[in-house]
């Protein structure tokens, strides 16, 4: 008999998201409705959403944007009908630089005047790469992939400010130039990596990560590290907002959009 992971495997989105609000799914969605388009979730109050929408367009591989969703939080593209509040299995919200909710309900938190915006995910480019046979590790071995704040800063906009945030796949060395051709062609999913190898020069120590589990890095793979969109919740730390609300890490938007439609 199939358990509910294997069920929403071969879903579709909306499958996943009736799970989600049905409160029978509150875990990471990687791995779930395969093929379909995850999304990651920044929702601003008004005055801001301008200037996230700069920040956006000026650090386009951290935060690339797939919808913006005007005050009311229904996606009209994406996710047809989602209500963003409640269509993804797990929130974090910041207020004034501080972490101060992380959960699957956000009732108590959510504003009428909020603007989201669906940042695209790397479990849309993790599907492409492993359609085109690059096995990654950190899935592999059921322990996803760490994730490290870099020494990087993004380019600022108006409140929003702070350092670029990478995942990273160790990727075989014959197989690195497949893995940047592939990614690259999902834009809105990270795209190209933003580094390659000599973890030292993002300022990350590969045996501590920031986020997730350290993944083992063999003689004949190279570390490739890719823009993650874990990166807003380090800005929200930073910008010192009122009230931000993002997804928790893994926890994101499951779409209808297919990957494959996202190809350039």
């Amino acid at each position: 008999m199939r358990n509910l992971h294997d069920e929403l495997r071969y879903s579709d989105g909306a499958t996943v998201r009736r799970a989600v609000i049905e409160g029978r799914w509150q875990s990471p969605t990687r791995g779930l409705a395969r093929g379909f388009v995850q999304t990651g979730l920044v929702a601003v109050p008004e005055r801001y959403a301008a200037d996230f929408l700069l920040f956006c367009s000026r650090n386009p591989k951290p935060c690339p944007v797939i919808e913006v969703v005007e005050k009311g939080g229904i996606s009209k593209y994406a996710a047809p009908g989602a209500a963003l509040w409640n269509a993804l299995p797990g929130y974090r919200v910041y207020q004034k630089g501080h972490l101060i909710y992380e959960g699957p309900r956000i009732d108590d938190y959510w504003r009428n005047d909020l603007v989201c915006f669906l940042l695209g995910c790397s479990y849309s480019f993790e599907y492409l790469l492993e359609e085109g046979g690059l096995r990654l590790k950190g899935n592999r071995e059921g322990r996803g992939n760490p994730i490290y704040v870099t020494n990087r800063e993004c380019i600022p906009a108006g409140v929003f400010r702070g350092p670029l945030v990478v995942s990273m796949r160790p990727v075989a060395a014959d197989k690195v130039s497949e893995a940047v051709l592939l990614s690259a062609r999902l834009p809105l999913a990270h795209g190209a990596p933003v580094h390659i190898g000599c973890p030292e020069e993002l300022g990350v120590d590969l045996e501590k990560p920031d986020f997730g589990n350290r993944v083992s890095i063999e003689k004949n793979e190279v570390p490739v590290f890719w823009a993650c969109s874990i990166t807003p919740q380090e800005v929200a730390l930073r910008s010192g907002l009122d009230l931000m609300i993002t997804q928790s890490p893994g926890h994101m938007l499951v779409t209808d959009l297919k990957v494959m439609e996202l190809l350039t």
